[in-house]
Parts: C-alpha cells; structure tokens; sequence
C-alpha cells in the first residue's frame, strides 16, 4: 500500500491516519453537533471553539503540507478542517438562519426548507474549500462515474425502502395513524428533506474522507472506519426508542453507502440508497407533529 507521494505506508501512518479522522472527526460533530437543540458548550464559548478549532487544524494542514515527513497527512488534516468550517456555518445559517427567516414552526414544509438550507450550505462550503485546495470535485465524488449503476443500485433500494416505508415507520420510530391518505400530502416536503439530508450526510462522510483514508488504510478498511464513526455520532437520537437496534441497522447500510461510492465511483447511488432508509425516520416525525 502506498500513500499519495507513492511511498510505501507503515503500521504507525495508518494508525496516525485513523486516529486523526476517528478522534478529531468525531469531536468536532459532538461537540459542535449541527443537527442538535444546542451544543455542549456555552452559545458564546462555542462560537469561539468553532473558529479557533477551524484555525488550528488550517495551521496544522498547512504545516503539515511543507514537511516531507508529515505531508502525507496533510489532506486529512485539511478535510478535518473542512468538516469544522462545514459544521460552524452548517450551525450558524442551517438552523439559526432558518429561526431568522420563521422557518421554526413544527410543520413538515418548514422542517424540509431547513434541511434544504443545511443541505446548500454543506455541499457550498466542501465544494469551495475542496476547489481552493487545488483539488476537483471529483476527489470527493461528485462526478458522474458509473451513473447507470449508481441509479440502478440507488434506485431500487430507493423504491424498496420507500414501499415499506410506512409500517417501518410505526415499529421503529414511534408514527401515529400513518395511513396513504395522510401521507400523499407530505410527498413534496418528504422528498426534499430526505435526499437533502442524504446528499450533505454522504459529502461529510464518504466524499469527503475516503479518498483521504485510502491511501493509509485502503479501500475496505477506510470504509470501516468511517462507518464506524458515522454509526457512533448516531448514538442518543431521539427520533427511535430502540437505540441499539437502530444502530445496528445503520451500520451495516454505512458499509453499503461507501461500497457502493467506491464501486460507482460517485455519490449518487449512495445518496439514492441513503435518502429512501430516511423516508421512515421522516414519517414517524412528521406523524408527530
């Protein structure tokens, strides 16, 4: 295995590699946690905790890019730095922005415009920042790949999750008098809250992290480890009262995300996949309202 400089990666470089992601990555969505009623620290001191951490891992990639003995490091450390930024402003516009602009009210369109808004800010600040790094989009999969495959695969698992959608709804996450009727109304909002939500999950884990990984771990391994993590930040929502079961549905379907990523070598299969095992998720929210 070989990392980017093509030189030959050693056991102490894949467990820098994975302790980078898993310990930094992890912090930065708990600690900060964009999705959350707040965060664990202060409103004031979080602000601070934001843009100091952002600058600290900038310097740390920077640093780390002029050294020939740390420089293989140095795309994870500035995608951990992406994250962060990512986090902040996904916190600041997605959910702050959106009580500016009334869209705090417990109905199943504002719910879907906020994700909408999380969703623009997510992909606008990987992009840009990916792009300033001297890479292309298509080093965090936006690119067209195997599209045929991708659709296919997201496709049918799209439609499959989407027809039992319903009474998955009420065993797993708590939905009340879910009929077809009640639902059809909601169609509009439910499309686009779960694949905005599947697009910017997919980019902040997969597209932006497995490429980086794969040159310390390769491609199964890096796949674990991000599967890893992203069931982990998933321990403690509120939406499901059977936490261990959820948990271990979404990790084995975090491995088939990323597989699917590397074997059409693009997001959108994923994305597809993803967004139709949130379909229920939203159900049993909306049901609740």
């Amino acid at each position: 295995m070989e990392n980017t400089a093509g030189n030959k990666v050693n056991w102490v470089q894949r467990v820098v590699a994975t302790l980078l992601f898993v310990v930094i990555g992890a912090a930065i969505i708990i600690i900060f946690d964009p999705w959350g009623a707040k965060t664990l620290l202060p409103e004031k001191v979080d602000y601070l905790a934001k843009i100091a951490t952002s600058l600290f891992l900038l310097a740390c990639a920077l640093l780390a890019k002029r050294s020939e003995k740390t420089r293989p490091y140095w795309q994870i450390l500035f995608a951990l730095f992406i994250l962060c930024v990512t986090v902040s402003l996904q916190w600041i516009f997605g959910l702050h922005l959106g009580g500016e602009l009334g869209l705090r009210g417990n109905s199943p369109l504002n719910i879907a415009l906020v994700k909408l808004n999380e969703w623009f800010v997510v992909w606008s600040v990987i992009i840009l920042f990916t792009l300033l790094s001297g890479e292309t989009p298509a080093s965090i999969y936006i690119q067209k790949g195997n599209l045929k495959q991708g659709l296919l695969i997201g496709g049918i698992a799209f439609l499959v999750a989407a027809a039992g959608a319903i009474p998955m709804s009420g065993l797993m996450f708590q939905a009340k008098d879910l009929t077809l009727a009640r639902v059809l109304p909601w169609m509009p909002w439910i499309l686009i809250f779960v694949l905005a939500n599947a697009a910017l999950e997919e980019l902040m884990f997969r597209g932006l992290f497995l490429r980086k990984l794969e040159p310390f771990l390769g491609r199964f391994l890096s796949n674990l480890v991000i599967a890893v993590v992203f069931t982990l930040i998933h321990l403690g929502v509120s939406y499901t009262p059977g936490q261990y079961v959820f948990l271990a549905v979404v990790f084995p379907l975090a491995l088939l995300w990323g597989w699917i990523t590397q074997k059409t070598n693009s997001l959108w299969g994923a994305i597809l996949f993803h967004a139709g095992m949130d379909i229920p998720i939203i159900l049993g929210i909306f049901s609740n309202l």
